[in-house]
């Protein structure tokens, strides 16, 4: 996630360097070609039309991506009050923070945090994760497709034992599993998100219109003096292509970019909440970025 820090110059070149280069080829070519060759004249009212046109394009498209980028922030931010919440039911309803199985339930879940972020952004889902589950546990994992889902299974097991050992009740076995449930449909909406592209045809007729927009300003700035016309599309182009790149990095948030969801930290944090809430030694510290984005 990008954070209220400067965004350094070179992060907005590299983005679109290429773009820009591309631009600056054809537009010196339009203009030697246009000097020394033949004279080819397009009205400035088509430019000023297809620039309406895409102003309005990308702004639509830039609607789309942030409202899937939120959705993500949000689906991460229930897991948070949803693993705390975990947490504090399993304390208040079994009045024993000692219990081995307590303890247990409460180090699977931050381990299915970073499970599911890594699992997520197409990394290995186990890890780091073994100081929160045992070593036959982990060793089991390995064998699955889907660990972070394989972690809620074994809480729900562990669950059933809480309850046929009579440490909690009928209802607060429901409270808890209801918690459980919560947690694995935020994991199933973040999924859809990640395995649901963002429409490949629109993003790349857009693209290329952006591109058609800028050769039709070339022709029309043809009878400005000197090479002052290619600079001058250059600069028209730069806004153009940030706002579409910005809309496709943010459109897919979980791409381990630093526009993605900062899930990393926000699984950091439930770590350091879950450890307070147990009264559990070694609390790690918050992640503190000192670059401008946070993972």
């Amino acid at each position: 996630m990008i954070l209220n820090k400067k965004i350094p110059l070179k992060y907005w070149l590299n983005n679109i360097k290429k773009e820009l280069f591309i631009v600056t080829i054809f537009s010196t070519f339009i203009f030697f070609l246009t000097k020394y060759i033949f004279k080819i004249t397009v009205p400035s009212s088509i430019g000023a039309f297809l620039i309406t046109a895409i102003s309005l394009l990308l702004s639509f498209k830039l609607s789309q991506s942030y409202d899937r980028w939120w959705e993500a922030r949000k689906i991460w931010g229930a897991i948070v009050n949803d693993s705390r919440s975990f947490v504090v039911q399993l304390k208040n309803f079994t009045k024993d923070t000692d219990n081995e199985i307590v303890k247990r339930m409460a180090l699977r879940q931050i381990a299915w945090c970073y499970s599911l972020s890594l699992n997520l952004r197409m990394q290995d889902p186990l890890y780091n994760i073994e100081e929160f589950i045992s070593k036959d546990e982990l060793e089991s994992l390995k064998n699955k497709s889907n660990v972070p889902l394989s972690l809620l299974d074994t809480n729900t097991d562990d669950l059933s034992i809480l309850h046929k050992e009579k440490i909690i009740n009928d209802y607060q076995q429901v409270q808890i599993d209801k918690t459980i449930v919560r947690l694995c449909a935020s994991m199933g909406k973040a999924e859809r998100i990640k395995n649901t592209s963002f429409p490949k045809t629109y993003r790349e007729t857009l693209y290329i219109f952006i591109f058609i927009t800028l050769i039709s300003l070339s022709f029309a700035f043809s009878n400005m003096s000197g090479f002052l016309e290619i600079p001058v599309i250059v600069i028209i182009a730069i806004p153009f292509f940030l706002l579409d790149k910005i809309a496709k990095n943010i459109q897919d948030p979980f791409e381990n970019r630093p526009t993605d969801t900062p899930m990393t930290s926000i699984s950091r944090t439930i770590e350091i909440n879950i450890k307070q809430q147990m009264g559990l030694e070694n609390i790690p510290e918050p992640i503190i970025s000192d670059k401008f984005y946070v993972l």
